[in-house]
């Protein structure tokens, strides 16, 4: 599974991609629902060491034909939902099923997107401790997950209220790197597979469903080091990786 990861070279991964930074009415929905910025943190648009779920995070979508950043809600919440509270079940989707499942099943067809990143983290049990390791690569720079996305809003919700945007990473089997410590992991995209998995065209799962199957080639040169205690807790942010 994914239950926290960092994103600290976003600006880099626009470099790249050549995206669109969203304005901020776009990402309206997602900031009118966020919680409170973790101690350390100045802004939702900053580097995070610790983005957690139900936290705001940038995603990149197609938007009028450009691939561009904006922020969504972590934990998806599917637009037929009574509640907002369903997101934080939806953090992840499984790639081998997410397509027969009813809270996946249309984003993954017409609402895919790529979430920023540079790593993740996944624990190891050390008696009563749990302690963090980060997974990433070697060299640094940015990553993208594969993820879907959907819009929600209260069905008693005035004319004009913002809709909220959410996403959920989807998992594959983990690679030999992570396989130790969990039996899952974030799938990740090549930089090479990410225009078609941005692709708008409503794509049955089939056509995608080369770049969800388990790909150890994506993380070669990626690295387990593990890391202080303090990202246990997702209310805190630091400047730094350590370990």
């Amino acid at each position: 599974m994914c239950g926290r990861y960092t994103v600290t070279t976003q600006q880099d991964l626009i470099a790249e991609m050549d995206l669109v930074r969203a304005d901020d009415a776009s990402c309206a929905g997602a900031l009118a629902v966020a919680p409170g910025l973790p101690a350390g943190l100045t802004s939702w648009w900053a580097p995070r060491w610790n983005v957690a779920p139900t936290q705001p995070a940038p995603v990149v979508r197609t938007r009028a034909g450009r691939a561009t950043l904006g922020l969504l809600r972590w934990g998806l919440v599917p637009h037929w939902a009574d509640d907002l509270a369903i997101g934080v079940r939806h953090i992840n989707a499984r790639a081998e099923t997410a397509a027969g499942k009813p809270a996946f099943r249309d984003s993954l067809r017409r609402r895919r997107c790529l979430v920023a990143a540079d790593g993740f983290y996944e624990w190891r049990r050390d008696g009563k401790r749990r302690v963090p390791h980060w997974f990433g690569p070697g060299g640094g720079g940015p990553v993208t997950f594969a993820a879907i996305w959907d819009r929600w809003r209260r069905r008693d919700a005035p004319a004009g209220a913002p809709w909220v945007e959410s996403f959920a990473i989807l998992t594959t089997a983990a690679a030999p790197l992570v396989a130790p410590l969990h039996d899952r992991m974030p799938v990740v995209v090549a930089a090479a597979d990410r225009a078609r998995w941005l692709a708008a065209d409503d794509l049955p799962a089939e056509a995608v469903a080369d770049l969800l199957a388990p790909g150890a080639a994506v993380v070669a040169g990626w690295i387990d080091r593990e890391v202080e205690p303090w990202v246990n807790d997702a209310r805190r942010e630091r400047g730094d990786r350590a370990g």
